[in-house]
């Protein structure tokens, strides 16, 4: 049911980011007097899921979920359309309009896509405002893994200062350690403010291990609820317990807990619990799957978060200042691929990687705030200059520009190929490793 969910909203998601791409591809040349032969979300090839034809323009459902597109009157597109380029030029046609119409035809759908993000932003902060985690607020510190050990981090330690500036997000700390940025780190330990370097060469340790086995939140494995046939709710515990091990072995917090119970799975344990001060002792037999069936305490109900509300007007330079700085972030994120220690045809993943990323309930937050993350992703990626993206039309227009002379119709075609050739290469590439990464 959870794949299903999870499907469902990447499908959906993917629909709107290629419907709005699309349409501002075709307000544009509409706009301009361009006829726009085809509409269509999802490619269509040999059959259409639906269409219908309005005025000159036929709108319609593919079946093939790699994309969408226009179809636009005189231009050498993914369609490869040479017979009509054969003809003579028609004053409806892409091909007949000054160089900075088409150019800004060509910008219409990535221009779409940061609107898109901008708007969703705008609504969801004067709606729902912003929650985040101070990291001063984390009062159980972190969970330190190998990697954290490594730059001397502990088990308890609560990170107050990166590169001795003050954190405000706790996600400001991980995410600074994974770009790279972080030189040094300032802990509270036993009430006291510890510096420590980070090493020259933990970036590539870091990213060779892909993130895991660092650091995370450290909080206490607290019943919340329990799932139907729960053989902890079985053996006796309530809602409200705190789980601290199993037979003799300590696990007070949750990923203690969870790094220790798939050992016993098919084996009877005692679970350790507190219980109003209490420690109380359940026997209970661990599933062969090793999960015992509890819901953790909601995050938010054992941290206190913090929220910047703001009102709608607020909200709209607020919003496009949160879509700017997504795509600072993602642009950085892009530029980690050209280090040495990032092999980035391993970090390359496709629909299976983007599906995982949504939740596996339907949760419109979440939905919400992963489209606009999306759609600024899909603008930034289609203005690559590659031939077959947006970006590869935009190249040859300022060549144009600059030059005063358009490329010919047939190097126009070449290119497309060869784009659409690399285009679809890199898709499948990142598919399998998609595959890979399931097989491991």
């Amino acid at each position: 049911m959870e794949i299903a969910i999870k499907v469902i909203q990447f499908l959906l998601s993917l629909s709107i980011l290629i419907a709005i791409h699309e349409l501002g591809h075709f307000l544009a040349a509409r706009y301009f007097n361009i006829r726009v032969e085809k509409f269509y979300l999802f490619f269509n090839p040999w059959f259409s899921l639906f269409k219908k034809k309005i005025g000159d323009t036929e709108y319609g459902i593919g079946w093939l979920p790699l994309g969408g597109y226009v179809k636009i009157s005189g231009m050498i597109d993914e369609s490869m359309d040479k017979e009509q380029l054969k003809q003579e030029p028609k004053p409806w046609e892409f091909r007949t309009k000054p160089a900075w119409q088409r150019l800004i035809v060509m910008l219409g759908g990535v221009t779409f896509n940061v609107i898109l993000a901008i708007f969703i932003y705008i609504f969801m902060l004067s709606f729902i405002g912003e929650q985040y985690l101070p990291a001063r607020n984390l009062q159980f510190g972190i969970q330190a893994d190998s990697l954290a050990q490594d730059i001397g981090l502990k088990t308890g330690d609560k990170i107050l200062f990166i590169n001795n500036q003050e954190v405000e997000d706790f996600m400001e700390i991980p995410r600074e350690f994974i770009m790279g940025n972080a030189k040094n780190v300032g802990v509270e330990r036993d009430g006291q403010l510890i510096t420590l370097d980070v090493p020259d060469d933990f970036f590539a340790k870091i990213i060779s291990n892909r993130g895991a086995n660092f650091m995370s939140i450290r909080f206490p494995f607290i019943a919340e609820g329990f799932v139907e046939g729960s053989p902890a709710k079985d053996a006796g515990i309530q809602k409200g317990d705190h789980i601290t091990g199993i037979n003799d072995i300590e696990t007070w917090s949750f990923d203690e807990f969870r790094a220790q119970i798939g050992n016993f799975a098919g084996q009877d344990i005692e679970l350790q619990v507190v219980r109003d001060g209490e420690r109380l002792s359940f026997p209970l037999k661990v599933p062969e799957e090793g999960l015992i069936g509890v819901y953790l305490k909601p995050l938010n109900e054992i941290f206190e978060y913090e929220k910047r509300e703001y009102s709608f007007l607020a909200a709209i330079p607020a919003g496009a200042v949160k879509a700017w700085n997504t795509t600072k972030t993602y642009l950085s994120e892009l530029r980690l691929l050209f280090r040495p220690e990032v092999k980035a045809s391993e970090s390359l993943g496709g629909f299976i990687t983007i599906g995982s990323i949504f939740a596996p309930t339907w949760d419109w937050v979440h939905f919400w705030t992963i489209t606009a993350f999306l759609s600024i992703i899909l603008a930034i990626m289609n203005i690559l200059p590659i031939p077959a993206l947006d970006g590869g039309h935009v190249m040859f227009l300022f060549y144009e520009i600059i030059v005063g002379r358009k490329p010919s119709d047939k190097f126009m075609e070449y290119a497309q190929t060869v784009g659409m050739i690399l285009l679809l290469a890199l898709i499948i590439f990142a598919q399998y490793n998609d595959i890979m990464r399931l097989f491991r």
